[in-house]
């Protein structure tokens, strides 16, 4: 959904930016800025960190032992196809995306704080749904004991910030800006 989401907007920024050139609109001009920074800011501190942990962990777990979170169950239901456009396609589509295309990061502590929150925000929503219902939405958590549990989220939110920091280290040397 992140990636849909992301995507969207920028295809709705270059519809835009082609749309308003040569208008001396500052409105428009504004409105413009308003969507690339929201563009820039999705792909900062969701697109990129959210999409590489995705590929990477998922392939990581799945080659392990795909059952503890892909069960062959799911084989019935989503097809080959749809799986890799969940969990393959991600990363190189991110990755055409920060070469195509210069972002602003956000400064470090804001984006790492972001990060933070959405991380923290996505773990808080998996254990209501457990609550909720009883299951866990990733199999592999109904093997861990609770204070494993807390010591794997504590973890995935350090790496996911790990992943931030990679895409912006990347973008700069990309796009050769020092701060």
């Amino acid at each position: 959904v992140i990636q849909a989401v992301f995507f969207g907007i920028c295809v709705l920024t270059d519809l835009s930016s082609l749309l308003t050139r040569g208008n001396d609109s500052q409105e428009q001009e504004r409105q413009l800025k308003k969507l690339i920074s929201l563009r820039d800011w999705m792909m900062a501190v969701l697109a990129f960190p959210v999409g590489v942990f995705v590929v990477t962990m998922f392939w990581s777990i799945y080659i392990y032992d795909r059952e503890l979170v892909y069960p062959k169950l799911l084989d019935n239901f989503i097809p080959a196809w749809l799986n890799h456009g969940m969990h393959t396609t991600v990363l190189p589509f991110v990755l055409i995306e920060m070469r195509t295309t210069h972002h602003q990061y956000p400064s470090r502590s804001c984006g790492l704080a972001a990060v933070c929150t959405f991380a923290v925000g996505y773990i808080l929503w998996v254990c209501w749904i457990h609550h909720v219902t009883g299951v866990w939405v990733y199999p592999l958590l109904e093997h861990l004991s609770p204070g494993v549990k807390i010591i794997f989220f504590a973890a995935v939110t350090v790496i996911i910030n790990i992943f931030y920091l990679v895409g912006e280290v990347l973008n700069n040397y990309i796009w050769d800006t020092q701060k």
